[in-house]
């Protein structure tokens, strides 16, 4: 089956709705990080399950600001530690956010190099997810490493009854990321088709 450059630029929108709708989805939810205290005891896990999102805590119906007082017991004695955790914070809900709005401006770039079809829009197009997909890499990551350090900010003898887990809604910037990977590489493809098609009538 021979793939066309309608189908590459087709398949690049549908990802860039996908990869959009998933980093909305991912930023809007708060299953970033699961605290689940007591798991054995069933009839105390609607009361102590934790679930964290970048800007709040869900804690038994009730919402909670995040910050890195969530994490540790003693404010005074990591002020330093604490300072460096909000330091991250503040970059994972730079990063993430921006790397949304500027896939919504990527598909709007898409759309008028794709019916232009010009080989240098393209590449330029498809460059432009690339930088989408590294800030969105870093905040993911970023938010992994920041997840860890608190847990070492609490002490493992506070975790011995608690279980912790990373989300769906973690999960889903991790999708976003990937599709934003493939949407330039179509994009890359039909750049290279379209320049293909530019040189065919300067050959005869």
């Amino acid at each position: 089956m021979k793939v066309t450059f309608g189908t590459l630029v087709i398949t690049a929108g549908i990802c860039g709705i996908l990869s959009f709708a998933f980093l909305a989805t991912s930023l809007g939810t708060n299953y970033w990080y699961i605290i689940e205290t007591n798991p054995g005891n069933t009839s105390d896990l609607e009361d102590t399950n934790y679930h964290l999102g970048l800007w709040s805590i869900n804690k038994g119906g009730k919402m909670y600001t995040v910050s890195s007082d969530s994490f540790t017991t003693d404010s005074v004695m990591y002020s330093e530690t604490k300072l460096h955790m909000l330091n991250m914070h503040s970059a994972i809900v730079v990063m993430l956010p921006l790397s949304l709005v500027l896939l919504l401006f990527g598909g709007i770039c898409g759309l008028v190099s794709s019916l232009a079809r010009s080989p240098v829009l393209l590449t330029s197009t498809a460059s432009y997810f690339f930088i989408c997909s590294l800030l969105t890499l870093c905040g993911a990551s970023i938010y992994i490493i920041y997840s860890y350090q608190a847990e070492t900010l609490v002490g493992p003898e506070n975790l011995a009854d608690v279980h912790t887990s990373f989300g769906w809604s973690l999960g889903l910037a991790w999708l976003s990321y990937g599709l934003e990977l493939l949407i330039g590489a179509l994009l890359l493809i039909a750049a290279q088709m379209a320049k293909l098609e530019y040189s065919r009538p300067s050959m005869a």
